[in-house]
């Protein structure tokens, strides 16, 4: 495909601060002899009419240097990554990327690649797909030009999702997680030759390490719609090598068309999809699971908690539970857990009563204090606990409504101790 200046594309879909800090940018590079350029995603994104605004800006030269010089004259904050050649500006409500151009290999198949500094065409070379291996650069004798070595436009127009080269996935098999989450995101396909390489090389991810692969799957959580990759996933065989008893079927889908209805914020929905994808693992096949993606313990609890209520799910299936009883079923959980046992539980009733005690009965306490319970008399020490627990199971289920009922309560106690 001919050349093509996109400038005037740039103009029209991206925000005008960002316009402006692209081309100072670039103005910047070009007094310190550097050439700079925004790659990867932005450019497929303009191409295809959506807009992106997470700049990933590629330096071919000192990208650390060039973002403290461009942070002094914007009043923006600069995080640094020396050991990577990398540095983040934010301000504001924006966030940049600068990396410095670098040229990847491998030592073997799912190690991380060894980097030395490069020019663009190198740092483009060692990208995934077509699709996201574009540039155009910002400096000003050429700001809008696109370089496109690999055939990314001509992809982007049949909607194919192309690796650069055959051993792509056997170098770095995280690709085969990030090709299904491009082709569902994008309602594209993956394209025949790369499909082909990609079931081939689905055993290179016992090559990766699971805190990479527990990356991968974050990041497909978070996707608009995670049940249409983790479909695509299933019926590759790539679900089932994160773990065999994983299934994405139209149970999956329901209950994640659930979890949105919620409207719950990040990190919250992409947590409670993990929660219901796990849902139908036993105690041993999860803990299998925990233990290879190396989750931390906040998510791990509730992917624990999650199960050990569906295990009381037969006992809150019962019709007319005392609200004391839900109580005491149900309150050591965590707040995630008992939304996905409302979502995904089998019974309608135990739906119910889960969602009782989440809006309802997890918020009733007694009016009394345990100070109060001493002046009334009640020994310090278990005892105390144990009178308070006896007064909340009488709020819960309506035997009480005042403070001075509880008293009541407490003095018949103490007598028939």
């Amino acid at each position: 495909m001919a050349n093509i200046n996109l400038s005037k594309l740039l103009g029209e879909q991206l925000p005008v601060d960002i316009i402006n800090f692209m081309k100072k940018a670039g103005e910047a590079a070009e007094k310190r002899q550097q050439r700079l350029y925004v790659v990867g995603g932005v450019v497929r994104d303009l191409l295809l009419g959506r807009c992106n605004t997470d700049l990933d800006l590629v330096v071919e030269g000192d990208a650390i240097k060039l973002a403290h010089a461009i942070a002094a004259s914007k009043k923006a904050k600069a995080t640094v990554h020396t050991r990577f050649g990398t540095a983040n500006l934010k301000w504001a409500n924006r966030s940049v990327d600068f990396i410095t151009a670098r040229a990847e290999t491998y030592a073997r198949p799912g190690a991380l690649p060894t980097v030395r500094p490069g020019a663009i065409s190198d740092d483009l070379a060692r990208r995934d797909f077509t699709v996201n291996a574009m540039a155009i650069e910002l400096n000003p004798r050429h700001y809008g030009e696109v370089i496109d070595p690999f055939g990314g436009r001509q992809d982007l127009d049949k909607k194919l999702i192309r690796i650069l080269h055959k051993k792509s996935f056997s170098d770095d098999a995280t690709r085969i997680w990030r090709a299904i989450r491009y082709e569902q995101r994008l309602d594209f396909k993956i394209e025949p030759e790369t499909l082909r390489l990609l079931k081939w090389n689905i055993k290179m991810l016992k090559a990766v390490s699971g805190d990479r692969i527990r990356h991968e799957l974050e990041l497909v959580l978070k996707e608009e719609t995670p049940e249409k990759q983790l479909a695509r996933a299933g019926g590759l065989g790539v679900l089932a090598a994160l773990h065999p008893a994983l299934k994405a079927d139209d149970w999956l889908a329901e209950t994640f068309a659930a979890v949105r209805e919620k409207n719950l914020p990040e990190p919250a929905q992409s947590r409670l999809y993990l929660a219901l994808l796990c849902y139908r693992l036993n105690e041993a096949e999860l803990e299998q699971l925990m233990k290879y993606l190396r989750l931390p313990k906040t998510t791990a609890q509730v992917l624990q908690d999650t199960l050990a209520i569906k295990d009381k799910t037969k006992e809150l299936a019962a019709p007319g539970l005392a609200p004391s009883v839900v109580y005491r079923l149900l309150h050591v959980y965590n707040a995630a857990a008992y939304i996905a046992n409302s979502i995904g539980a089998d019974s309608e009733t135990a739906a119910e009563h889960i969602e009782l005690y989440l809006n309802v009965l997890r918020h009733v306490k007694p009016a009394l204090s345990g100070k109060d319970l001493e002046k009334l008399g009640v020994t310090r020490g278990p005892r105390i606990k144990e009178v308070l627990q006896k007064l909340r199971e009488a709020r819960l289920d309506g035997k009480v409504a005042s403070k001075e009922g509880e008293r009541e309560i407490v003095r018949k106690h103490i007598k028939s101790l």
